[in-house]
């Protein structure tokens, strides 16, 4: 019987099979989380580390390969194992950032024994900063109703966003991504073009008292 505090996030996006697989594991003494692609994964690691993360491979929005190689990335201490039915045998498919491969349709004894194994690895050191950073994105310029705007990269799903520019330059601004709704702070430089310096958008008397931004970047 494993140990109840042991938590599982699995991540597919086909019901039955998160249904099925996250009511075994529970009947077994897991803790159980599900998620039905990466960008909903990723709302769940937001709310809690689990100590596992099983994922399949091929979902729509964020796939498995690209969740995988973030939480690889981000969150290094989650023992990762990847499943899907592309792919046979026991090793880890090329190019997946995982700890384990599962094969489905593979009994429940199979998967068992390989988070019994992940278990036993060397225990990795988690990330000692979770804050995330106030990020620096250079101004845009102006989409086509002439509304100035910012191309923000998401810290943690990597995808691009387009924002509306309503602060001004050097001042804290804050935006969800559309993408994966994790929340990210910014600052805004000045143009590097001398063309976007000259139609800058001025600051109102009304803003003129927000804070500064520190000029270094921080955790």
């Amino acid at each position: 019987m494993p140990n109840t505090n042991t938590r599982l996030l699995i991540v597919d996006d086909e019901p039955s099979i998160r249904t099925s697989l996250s009511l075994v594991l529970a009947e077994i003494g897991y803790s159980v989380q599900c998620a039905d692609d990466g960008f909903s994964a990723l709302v769940e690691l937001r709310l809690g580390i689990p100590d596992f993360l099983i994922s399949d491979l091929n979902m729509p929005g964020m796939s498995g390969f690209e969740l995988l190689s973030v939480v690889r990335r981000r969150f290094p201490e989650v023992r990762t194992i990847a499943t899907s039915g592309a792919f046979s045998g026991t090793e880890v498919p090329s190019g997946v950032a995982a700890d384990a491969f599962y094969q489905k349709g593979s009994s429940i004894g199979s998967l068992l024994r390989i988070m019994s194994g992940l278990t036993q690895m060397e225990q990795r050191l988690p990330r000692r900063c979770r804050k995330q950073p106030i990020l620096r994105f250079e101004w845009s310029g102006q989409d086509a109703p002439g509304t100035p705007h910012v191309e923000i990269t998401c810290p943690e799903c990597l995808r691009i966003f387009s924002a509306a520019l309503s602060s001004p330059i050097n001042a804290i601004s804050t935006a969800d991504c559309i993408h994966c709704r994790a929340p990210i702070q910014y600052v805004i430089s000045k143009p590097a073009s001398p063309v976007l310096a000259q139609i800058s958008v001025q600051p109102s008397r009304r803003r003129r008292h927000l804070p500064v931004c520190p000029p270094q970047i921080y955790c």
